[in-house]
């Protein structure tokens, strides 16, 4: 996407905070503005869920249990890594986004939103990024770029990079030898989660899970500084440990009357995005579109899409649609952190994707793909362990 503003999608100003169209100015309620494209918030209960922000081994403790048994009555403890054979470890760790997204063609690579990947090297910074610079002309990139970690996980490192200078703070962080991914902004700012499931002997999948993946605002009303509309905000109120130290530099600012302020840029649960179970939106036509899609993706099974799209309709019409990242074997299925969602049921779908994950290894194995070590797997999770320590704060 170009650094040309798109009608209903908000303009980005130098201070690194996206600026509202004159048409989104007319909410008066945080839960009552949404971005362009997306149905209306709402909540049965309450904002936050009981377990939306437990410690995510207190979620994964039955997962773990249920992985043992699984793994004794399949002989394999690292069974679920062949799900995604074509994929090393199917993604599970330690993986690169780009060796997965490298393997698309077609349909996938076409909707994909533009992307490459730097490595970082031992040149004077000034000089990688007029390599970066040169290496987006090629790919008729201009900016606003979103740049990420090509080994990352739960949107760490996200930022959202709008000149030069930007560029070079953010390549400040990154250790030699590590991957950058610049990506080309999304067209619409509507977005979703897409999780897919595909039998290796079945031509086509299902979608099990989608998830709308609303962004966090307050919205001003011309006398109070950006922290009391955080303080006085249902939901935000009892976030602000992620809010308040991501916006520092705006705390005092007052905000205009009716003016939405965008919390987060990154649409990550644990960034503080809101999710909504939106299953009720799946059609025969999104169906055969994401079919259509992953079915030039070799040798993939399972995992979730993050997808951008124009509207409501034109989602369910299955048109439109931009993929921002494809997840693998440890991405979730999103509706589970709705806030309406209870936790026997949060529970139960991260059972089923952990239990589908051993039926699908299974089912490769019998094919002839081989199962790696448990050392293979231990030695990629310290490295994106420690590689993770280096990530800028996403935004």
């Amino acid at each position: 996407m170009s650094a040309k503003t798109q009608e209903g999608f908000p303009d980005v100003d130098n201070s690194g905070i996206e600026q509202p169209s004159e048409s989104m100015k007319t909410a008066s309620r945080s839960d009552s503005f949404v971005s362009p494209g997306m149905p209306p918030l709402t909540y049965s209960k309450k904002r936050i869920s009981m377990f939306e922000f437990w410690p995510t081994w207190v979620m994964y403790l039955p997962v773990v249990l249920q992985w043992l048994l699984l793994s004794i009555r399949h002989r394999s403890l690292t069974l679920p890594l062949v799900a995604n054979p074509k994929l090393e470890l199917s993604g599970m760790v330690g993986v690169p986004k780009s060796e997965l997204l490298a393997q698309a063609s077609g349909h996938c690579a076409e909707a994909t939103l533009t992307w490459f990947v730097h490595t970082i090297n031992d040149k004077a910074l000034e000089t990688q990024v007029e390599i970066i610079k040169s290496t987006m002309e090629e790919y008729d990139l201009s900016f606003p770029v979103v740049c990420k970690p090509d080994i990352g996980c739960r949107g760490s490192g996200v930022k959202l990079v709008k000149n030069e200078e930007q560029l070079l703070r953010y390549l400040r962080a990154y250790p030699a030898g590590s991957g950058v991914m610049v990506q080309r902004l999304a067209s619409h700012e509507a977005e979703a989660g897409v999780f897919f499931v595909r039998e290796p002997n079945e031509k086509a999948g299902k979608i099990v899970s989608l998830a709308l993946k609303y962004m966090p605002y307050v919205v001003g009303n011309g006398k109070d500084t950006l922290a009391k509309l955080i303080e006085n905000d249902e939901r935000a109120s009892q976030l602000q440990h992620l809010y308040l130290e991501r916006h520092k530099d705006r705390l005092d600012d007052v905000i205009p009357e009716n003016e939405p302020y965008r919390l987060v840029f990154s649409a990550s649960h644990c960034r503080g995005a809101v999710f909504k179970d939106a299953n009720k939106y799946i059609t025969e036509a999104l169906t055969a579109r994401i079919n259509e899609i992953m079915s030039d993706l070799p040798e993939f099974y399972y995992g979730r899409l993050d997808i951008k799209f124009p509207s409501i309709e034109e989602l369910q019409a299955g048109r439109g649609i931009e993929i921002v990242e494809i997840n693998t074997a440890s991405s979730e299925s999103l509706h589970i952190w709705d806030s309406d969602t209870p936790l026997s049921t949060a529970v139960g779908s991260l059972l089923y994707q952990y239990k589908t994950l051993f039926t699908l290894g299974s089912q490769n194995r019998k094919r002839g793909f081989k199962t790696p070590g448990v050392l293979q797997f231990y030695r990629h999770w310290q490295k994106e362990r420690r590689l993770k320590e280096f990530y800028p704060e996403t935004d």
